[in-house]
C-alpha cells in the first residue's frame, strides 16, 4: 500500500522540473515587457513636454510680436499726451 507506481513518480518529477526549468524565462519577460512598457511611458511623456514646449514658445513669440507692433501706436500715444498736456 505504501508504494507508488513508478511511471506516477516519474511523471510529477518531470511536471516540477518543468516548472522549474520555465521560471526564469518567465521572469526574464516579465522584465523586459516591464522595461518596454516603462520606455513607452517614457517617449509619451517626452513628446507630451516637447508638445508644451512649443505651445509656451508659440505664445511667447506672439506676446513678442504683439509688442513689436504696439511701440509706434504707444509712442503716439505718449506724443499725443505731450501735446495735449504741455
Amino acid at each position: 500500500m505504501a508504494t507508488v507506481n513508478q511511471q506516477i513518480t516519474d511523471a510529477v518529477t518531470q511536471s516540477n522540473v518543468k516548472v522549474v526549468a520555465e521560471s526564469p524565462a518567465m521572469a526574464l519577460s516579465n522584465v523586459y515587457q516591464t522595461a518596454a512598457h516603462s520606455t513607452g511611458i517614457m517617449f509619451e511623456n517626452a513628446v507630451n513636454t516637447q508638445n508644451q514646449q512649443n505651445i509656451v514658445t508659440q505664445a511667447a513669440t506672439t506676446q513678442g510680436v504683439t509688442q513689436i507692433y504696439s511701440l509706434d501706436t504707444v509712442a503716439d500715444a505718449v506724443s499725443i499726451a505731450k501735446i495735449l498736456n504741455p
